[in-house]
C-alpha cells in the first residue's frame, strides 16, 4: 500500500484500505489464522496469498452465475480490489452435512447428510461470542428488514448450489460455509468478505473407506497439521479446472 491508502479496518484475516476511487477498497489478506473466537492464533506463511487467489477464482465463478459480489479484480498475489460496502453484522452459515457446532448443540450425529440445507444466522459480535440469532431478533434489533434478509437467504441457497456443483467437479465435498453480505453505495445487497478454506468446510473426495480428510481450517482448529499443504491443494485443483 502507498501512503495515500488509509487503513480503514483490520480484522482477523484481512486488512481493508481506502482506494483512490471512493466507491472501492483494497483488501489485503493476512497470514494470520484464528479459531474459537481468536482464543487460538497462529501465522502461516503464504496463507493470505492462497486465500486471496482461491477467493478471486470463486468470486469470478459466482459473478458469471449472476451472483452480485463486491469483488472487482485481483491487485496482486495477496490483495484484491472490491466495491466499498457497508457490512451487515450477520454471519450466514449454510450446512449441507452436520458437523462441528451443530452436533455439539443438538442430538444430530456428526456426518449426517441433511435432508435440505440448513441456514443458521449468527450476530457478528465478538464480545457476545457471535451468538445464534432468530429472524425476530434481527427485526427487533433493526439490523435489516425481513425482505432484505429473505434476499440474502435466497442468494445463499443459490450460492450453495453453484459451489456444491463446482467443488464436486474438483473432488471436494462442501460440508458447510459462512457468508457475509453488505450494501453498496446504491443500497444493493452484495456478497462480501471471502470464500476460501478459512470459511468453507471442504472434505477430500479422493479418499477410500469414507475417511474424512479436511482440506480447510479444521486442520488448524483440530491440530491436524498441513494447513498450507491443504490450501495449496485446493488452489491447485481450482486452477487446473478453471
Amino acid at each position: 500500500m502507498n501512503n495515500k491508502n488509509e487503513l480503514i479496518y483490520e480484522g482477523k484475516a484481512k486488512k481493508v484500505f481506502s482506494h483512490d476511487d471512493e466507491d472501492k477498497v483494497i483488501i489485503e489478506f493476512k497470514d494470520d489464522a484464528t479459531a474459537f473466537n481468536s482464543l487460538k492464533k497462529a501465522k502461516f506463511e503464504g496463507k493470505g496469498k492462497l486465500n486471496c487467489q482461491i477467493s478471486t477464482r470463486i468470486f469470478e465463478l459466482l459473478i458469471k452465475k449472476n451472483i452480485p459480489t463486491h469483488f472487482i479484480e485481483l491487485k496482486n498475489e495477496n490483495t484484491m480490489i472490491a466495491k466499498k460496502i457497508k457490512v451487515i453484522p450477520l454471519e450466514i452459515v449454510l450446512r449441507n452435512i452436520a458437523y462441528g457446532s451443530l452436533c455439539k448443540q443438538t442430538t444430530i450425529k456428526s456426518g449426517t447428510v441433511l435432508a435440505k440445507p440448513l441456514i443458521d444466522i449468527y450476530l457478528k459480535n465478538d464480545e457476545l461470542n457471535d451468538p445464534l440469532i432468530t429472524k425476530e431478533r434481527i427485526e427487533l434489533m433493526d439490523i435489516l428488514n425481513i425482505e432484505d434478509l429473505d434476499i440474502i437467504i435466497n442468494l445463499t441457497l443459490k450460492i450453495n448450489l453453484i459451489l456444491k456443483n463446482f467443488f464436486k467437479k474438483i473432488k471436494l465435498k462442501l460440508v458447510d460455509f459462512k457468508l457475509e453480505f453488505g450494501y453498496d453505495l446504491k443500497n444493493n445487497i452484495l456478497l462480501g468478505d471471502e470464500i476460501s478454506p478459512d470459511n468453507c468446510r471442504l472434505w477430500d473426495l479422493n479418499q477410500q473407506n469414507d475417511t474424512i480428510v479436511s482440506l480447510d481450517k479444521d486442520r488448524f482448529r483440530n491440530d491436524l497439521g498441513g494447513l498450507i499443504e491443504a490450501y495449496s491443494e485446493i488452489n491447485r485443483r481450482i486452477n487446473e479446472f478453471i
